[in-house]
């Protein structure tokens, strides 16, 4: 935690790719990019294969994405030819799960679909972010009102780790912006209503006027969050 405040006082005074070169440094190879291969983590990881910033990045594959999603990982690793390491659920715990609450058991409870989050993505999380002192995301604030209270830069005391959101600021017209001047790789369902992509079966289009978060698990109401990124954590 010792660097949390510095870190914070950094940020508001620096560009983002600063920002990020900045934190690179201070945990040389101890920091990590979960990307879901959204919008916000394709813009991420633009900036840090354009500038050669030293921060690995990974995605999750729960078993479940849709087709454009693996369409898209493709693309991203042919466009910026550096290691994109992609971490799977076990297999094992993927069969307990479906045997004890069905395959699609995750529509007919909170329970039942965060369990199956859990086992598809946070565990999975865990591994991948063992050993690293900084944890980057590619959260917004005005994505849902529990990203509101987030910080650019926190402390997890869960993971033991400092979770870092240098977008947290930008809009959706200064994410779509950058995209545009970059030409950055993005998934073809943004084009047809998807803002939020996660697993097939829990994401749909939005319609105009919508919440951002709505077409995530859209059957119930919900925090509309997966386990990965809960209520700020204390620091």
């Amino acid at each position: 935690m010792e660097y949390l405040n510095d870190i914070n006082a950094y940020a508001p005074t620096h560009t983002t790719v600063e920002f990020l070169h900045y934190v690179a440094a201070l945990f040389p190879r101890g920091v990590r990019l979960s990307s879901s291969l959204g919008q916000e983590d394709q813009v991420l990881t633009d900036m840090i294969a354009r500038n050669k910033i030293d921060i690995q990045i990974f995605t999750l594959d729960t078993g479940r994405l849709f087709y454009e999603t693996y369409e898209l990982l493709d693309k991203t690793t042919a466009r910026y030819r550096i290691p994109l390491d992609v971490y799977f659920p076990d297999a094992l715990e993927v069969e307990a799960l479906v045997r004890q609450r069905g395959i699609n058991g995750f529509y007919e409870s909170v329970d039942n679909r965060k369990a199956c989050c859990e086992v598809r993505k946070v565990r999975p999380l865990a591994r991948a972010l063992e050993g690293a002192h900084v944890w980057v995301t590619g959260i917004r604030a005005d994505q849902s009102a529990n990203r509101q209270q987030m910080e650019m830069a926190e402390w997890d005391a869960e993971k033991q780790l400092y979770k870092l959101n240098p977008l947290l600021h930008w809009s959706l017209d200064d994410i779509n912006d950058y995209i545009s001047q970059y030409n950055v790789p993005c998934n073809t369902l943004h084009d047809k209503g998807f803002v939020s992509i996660g697993c097939a079966p829990c994401t749909r289009a939005i319609e105009s006027g919508e919440d951002p978060r709505a077409g995530r698990w859209w059957w119930e109401t919900s925090q509309k969050e997966c386990g990965l990124h809960g209520i700020k954590q204390g620091s």
